[in-house]
């Protein structure tokens, strides 16, 4: 496959993630991203031997835009913990099945990975029945509207399984192709309408900012919307 590399240096390296791929293995055996970015810098830089790649962080197989890796364990130390600390800026853009009421706000749910199957959970506040869920906020705002569906753009302040797509749909706007949490048909590819426009944060080892842009597939369904996301 051809990788769209969106910043490289010597700590880090960012790519448009294809939606559709898996970024580190599962039951499948299907080739990872994490391989293939292995191999573009074996092959761009001629270095012999395994490659050293770090995972600092994940999109859902069917999601597209920005996915960070580290090239240096100093990177990858250092990146998980700005992750930890919530220091990096993320912002998704999701095309909707109805608009958002209101149109933009703040959600905050509590959410629990179900163990035996690739699901979550989103509960309205702690009990019995959320057990072991964590609190996940996000803020989001309506960009624009083409017949029933809506752009929208999710900031996730946590970093919880599945959190935007669990989150999106208790709130009534399930994320278009997403049958799993809500949405009415899915799409032709599998696969579903988020996208990771950006990323932001202070290099760990430069101390600069770098914030990292990625487009959303050429689609038909996100050209539709390119009138709202060029503004």
């Amino acid at each position: 496959m051809h990788l769209q590399v969106l910043y490289e240096d010597n700590h880090l390296i960012a790519i448009n993630k294809p939606a559709g791929y898996l970024v580190q293995g599962d039951h499948t055996g299907d080739t990872t991203l994490a391989e293939y970015v292995k191999n573009y810098i074996k092959v761009q830089y001629n270095k012999p031997g395994d490659v050293f790649l770090g995972v600092i962080h994940r999109l859902d197989r069917p999601v597209s835009g920005v996915l960070l890796f580290a090239r240096t364990s100093k990177g990858l130390t250092r990146m998980n913990e700005l992750f930890k600390q919530r220091e990096v800026e993320k912002t998704y853009w999701a095309i909707t099945e109805l608009q958002p009421d209101p149109m933009e706000g703040e959600l905050v749910h509590y959410i629990r990975k179900e163990k035996d199957r690739n699901f979550a959970k989103a509960f309205d506040f702690m009990s019995n029945r959320a057990d072991g869920a964590k609190k996940a906020e996000l803020t989001y705002k309506m960009l624009g509207r083409i017949s029933t569906y809506s752009l929208q753009e999710v900031k996730p302040k946590t970093g919880r399984p599945h959190q935007i797509r669990v989150q999106l749909s208790k709130n009534k706007t399930p994320i278009r192709g997403d049958i799993k949490y809500g949405a009415t048909t899915t799409n032709l590819d599998g696969n579903i309408n988020l996208h990771c426009r950006q990323l932001s944060f202070i290099h760990p080892v430069k101390k600069e900012r770098v914030t990292i842009y990625a487009n959303p597939p050429k689609e038909d369904i996100w050209d539709l919307f390119k009138g709202f996301w060029k503004r």
